[in-house]
């Protein structure tokens, strides 16, 4: 249940909603499939089976986007087109010119389209109330973006870009030169270092100890960290990128040992959720306060 990824965004400070104005909304954008032919579709799904679309624990709620999309490989579509056009030769005497073969295509395509298997894939958003973000499960921009465009057109959630006072790349490149992480932080072993004039110029270390002259030979040349793998307080591992996405989220034992053994698949999904909002919740307030905080304005405030 714990989320991999965190793409972050705020929700304006003054909304707010009821349980069940928000499941009326999430309701008129429930997933449907991709009926006839249509190629994508996607809408909200419950995040536990026979649940809400808005799983609400406290002051946080789970949202879960399902996406489709129809697998129709062109090869298929090519040999079915070429079947098609062999059989327009014969009746009409010679070869199907290129709008002839164009409208074959569309044809096909047409009549494979409702027969094609298709794809599911299921995102999860954290909403998180209490402080205030939205929060993918997802370390693809697109993804996200595709996330916040469907929150945008289903519910009234006000959604506002996260601005840093510091860039990441900066204070990641600082604490590697100086081989010292921010109190309750430690430096892993990977690293994507760049150069900041030449994007194809790159060195990647894994595994690797990140503490030697080679590592701040390659910063003194001009080259910037734009990954990083950290571990927070012994409790999580992540890595941090340069757009301030948080990646391969990892609870370590410490933390595994702490889960609430709870009777029941629904109160241990509800216990694991909670234990994962909070630490999370954490882990982003010491991960924004280590990059030099928020830019304070009254954007949160809208």
């Amino acid at each position: 249940m714990w989320f991999k990824n965190l793409q972050l965004t705020r929700v304006g400070a003054s909304w707010t909603t009821t349980e069940a104005a928000l499941e009326e909304m999430l309701e008129k954008h429930a997933f449907r499939g991709a009926a006839g032919l249509e190629m994508e579709a996607s809408g909200w799904v419950p995040s536990i089976k026979g649940g809400p679309l808005a799983h609400r624990v406290q002051k946080h709620v789970l949202l879960t986007l399902r996406t489709e999309k129809k697998l129709l490989p062109g090869s298929v579509i090519a040999q079915f087109v070429r079947a098609k056009a062999e059989e327009l030769e014969e009746q009409q005497g010679f070869k199907p010119g290129r709008k002839q073969m164009r409208e074959l295509k569309e044809q096909v395509t047409d009549e494979l389209l409702p027969r094609a298997f298709g794809i599911h894939r299921d995102i999860r958003v954290w909403l998180d109330l209490e402080n205030h973000f939205l929060l993918i499960d997802s370390s693809s921009l697109s993804v996200a973006d595709q996330v916040r465009s469907t929150l945008l057109k289903t519910t009234d959630i006000p959604l506002l870009n996260v601005e840093l006072n510091e860039s990441p790349v900066a204070v990641m490149t600082s604490w590697l030169s100086a081989n010292e992480a921010p109190s309750g932080f430690s430096i892993d072993q990977d690293v994507e270092l760049r150069s900041n004039t030449n994007e194809k110029a790159a060195v990647r270390y894994v595994h690797h100890p990140l503490d030697g002259d080679d590592v701040r030979k390659h910063i003194e040349e001009g080259k910037r960290s734009t990954k990083l793998a950290m571990t927070w307080n012994d409790r999580i591992s992540f890595v941090l990128s340069e757009d301030f996405t948080i990646k391969r989220i990892t609870p370590l034992d410490i933390l595994k040992d702490a889960a609430d053994p709870a009777d029941g698949e629904a109160e241990r999904f509800d216990a694991d959720f909670k234990l994962m909002t909070g630490e999370l919740a954490n882990l982003l307030k010491d991960v924004i306060d280590a990059t030099g905080g928020e830019r304070s304005d009254d954007r949160a405030a809208a």
